[in-house]
């Protein structure tokens, strides 16, 4: 019989009053979104100054539809397309869950192009300071899969193997937290560092780009220690649905970074 660290069973809801409640995934969706929202207007006034905090605050309200809209658009169609195809209303009923990164990404890279066309924002600049903080919702949010005891890991032997408490009696990797650490905690750091050094901010698109990569082999080593859905299981070549959608997210990623030029200084006339 292995030995297996006991799942610390955390109850999904943080405050319940009457019908009304509070999750802990709910919890981690908001503080991202605000803590994002903070920071990034403190990194849209680093030289060259790419949009005011004005800017940043009514941005907010648009990439929060980006990623609710994206990211439950992106599980119906990426995930679970033939289910929703026979059972068109249970699309609505986001509280049964189900939501995708890769969705929610596309949603907010919507959001971008728009929202910087409407205001006649440098796109790749304003990606740039926007990209540097969605990390710290990728950590919540992973840390918040973890409380609700869901997306384990695979069986492992492990010494710190769990038991969750829906993963059947086998130890498995808390996947989560990998995910968590790589997206999340690693990621963060990576670009914070970047986006602090001025001859790489002034390399228009190179930040949204080492986002866009570092997330996709951020998510595709996680994949290696997590079970796949069951409904899907592995795919083309072994690879899990996560691992194939993040393919694209580094080959983008990468050409934006070749490709990110200082932007031309203006000429005295």
């Amino acid at each position: 019989m292995l030995f297996a660290i006991p799942f610390p069973v955390i109850d999904p809801v943080l405050v319940q009053i009457g019908p009304f409640a509070i999750r802990w995934y709910a919890l981690a969706y908001i503080t991202g979104i605000v803590a994002g929202w903070m920071l990034a207007r403190r990194l849209v006034a680093l030289p060259p100054v790419v949009a005011t905090r004005q800017q940043v605050d009514d941005f907010v309200t648009w990439a929060t539809l980006g990623i609710i809209l994206g990211g439950r658009l992106g599980y119906v169609l990426f995930y679970r397309a033939g289910h929703y195809l026979t059972h068109p209303l249970e699309i609505l009923q986001v509280w049964q869950g189900g939501m995708s990164f890769h969705g929610g990404a596309l949603g907010v890279i919507v959001a971008l192009v728009l929202y910087c066309r409407q205001q006649r924002i440098d796109l790749l600049g304003f990606g740039d300071r926007v990209t540097a903080v969605i990390p710290i919702g990728l950590c919540l949010g992973r840390l918040a899969n973890f409380v609700n005891g869901e997306l384990w890991g695979r069986v492992t032997d492990v010494p710190w193997g769990m038991v969750f408490p829906t993963g059947g009696p086998e130890p498995r990797h808390p996947s989560q937290l990998y995910q968590a650490g790589l997206e999340g905690v690693a990621l963060f750091v990576l670009l914070q560092v970047l986006v602090h050094v001025p001859a790489i901010r002034a390399r228009r698109g190179f930040v949204a780009g080492a986002f866009l990569a570092g997330y996709g082999v951020a998510r595709s080593v996680g994949e290696l220690f997590r079970q796949p859905d069951a409904f899907l299981g592995f795919l083309l070549a072994g690879a899990t649905m996560g691992q194939l959608l993040s393919v694209p997210m580094i080959l983008v990623g990468g050409w934006l970074m070749l490709r990110a030029r200082p932007a031309p200084r203006a000429v005295a006339a």
